[in-house]
């Protein structure tokens, strides 16, 4: 279907929405993309939550209505759809690759060319020696991951009574405990060194749940963060510029309602 003006961004690169998990903003991913639209859309990764579900997580009528806002943006602006899979959806690996009509694909890496310039787009987990080798660590700390956004939620709570603003604890955890703040720049330095063997510009990945764009060595480093906690997206404009992109503060008392409603399932 094609429209008389243009789409918001040329780009829009999103990670990490776990769907399926008691974490997913669903609803808040949804009326990003409602939104802001585009000519390419590349999903980077642990989209659906197959860890999650498989441990008893609830796919709800939000995560489906997500698939369908992505499909009216197919419709409406013409919109490329590119689906990278992650750790979280490497059920996906049994059918990559897939391509159905001209506007979706299922792949494990894509490479965007855009403005003269080359970005090796990948979720990440390959990089991490944890959810690469060591599968059953990488759920144990899942667990642990999920119990700290339970926490996170009802500390968010109070504050929201007392007015004041929302505070990830979880990306407070990772910024200053020297483990985690090592593993992230050893992450960062090796899809780097990636995108320097592939001859590229820049890498743009997932994975970490911390959104950024920055130079290193040479290369354009980009991660398109989350929507589980930070609720960001990495954009490009149609001059060709990266932007990091993040949604508005979500509704603290609606997500109460779901928490009391909901056992707490590792």
């Amino acid at each position: 279907m094609s429209v008389n003006h243009q789409p918001t961004y040329k780009t829009i690169v999103i990670s990490d929405l776990h769907l399926g998990s008691k974490g997913a903003k669903a609803k808040e991913v949804n009326e990003f993309l409602k939104a802001y639209s585009c000519h390419q859309l590349i999903l980077n990764g642990d989209i659906i939550d197959g860890w999650q579900l498989k441990k008893g997580g609830e796919w709800k009528k939000k995560h489906t209505s997500f698939f369908r806002t992505v499909l009216k943006m197919m419709d409406r602006w013409d919109t490329e759809v590119i689906y990278l899979r992650g750790n979280h959806d490497d059920f996906l690996d049994q059918i990559i690759p897939l391509k159905i009509g001209r506007q979706f694909s299922v792949r494990r890496d894509y490479t965007l060319k855009t403005f003269g310039k080359k970005y090796l787009i990948t979720h990440g987990d390959i990089f991490d020696s944890i959810t690469s080798q060591m599968k059953w660590l990488a759920y144990l700390g899942d667990m642990g991951y999920t119990f700290l956004l339970w926490v996170n939620k009802w500390y968010n709570y109070h504050r929201e009574r007392q007015g004041k603003p929302y505070y990830s604890l979880s990306q407070t955890i990772k910024q200053k405990v020297k483990a985690a703040v090592n593993f992230i720049s050893d992450f960062e330095e090796k899809l780097v060194e990636l995108a320097i063997a592939q001859e590229a510009d820049g890498i743009i990945c997932g994975h970490i749940h911390k959104a950024e764009i920055k130079q290193i060595n040479g290369i354009a480093y980009m991660n398109s963060g989350d929507w589980v906690e930070s609720l960001t997206a990495l954009v490009e404009t149609h001059q060709g510029e990266w932007q990091i992109v993040q949604y508005p503060d979500f509704d603290l008392k609606s997500e109460l309602k779901e928490i009391l409603s909901e056992p707490l399932s590792l």
